[in-house]
């Protein structure tokens, strides 16, 4: 034996593998996004509050109710709750979902990136 008859089989193995996981490895990317992209004005741990406030927890949570966050009255009168096709829109364009909020984010164009920092968020729980 070769070991090249056993390649297909591991190739195969790694296909359901990666297909089981995709929202892991999304995370794990996103993490390493969230840090370049919106680390230097958010936290990701509970409490933590920068210039912006704790996205710990934000799946889930109704915009502009953080504890211990003096939001813009434009994202604490905006009514909806942090989904995650909600932070998608957000993160595309804040300006155009949230006018007049504090936030300075231009947005980020690639629907991929979204995804992953979408799924790293989705995680911190």
């Amino acid at each position: 034996m070769t070991g090249k008859e056993s390649l297909p089989g591991l190739l195969v193995v790694a296909a359901v593998v990666l297909a089981l996981f995709p929202a892991r490895a999304r995370a794990q990317d996103g993490a390493q996004l969230f840090k370049i992209s919106c680390a230097v004005c958010h936290s990701a741990e509970a409490g933590q509050n920068k210039v912006g406030p704790s996205l710990f927890g934000v799946v889930g949570r109704k915009a502009g109710t953080s504890a211990d966050y003096a939001y813009s009255e434009a994202m604490k009168n905006s009514g909806f709750t942090w989904t995650s096709d909600q932070l998608d829109k957000y993160l595309a364009n804040p300006k155009s979902v949230v006018p007049n909020t504090k936030m300075i984010f231009l947005g980020l164009k690639n629907p991929d990136d979204r995804k992953a920092i979408v799924d790293y968020l989705a995680s911190l729980k």
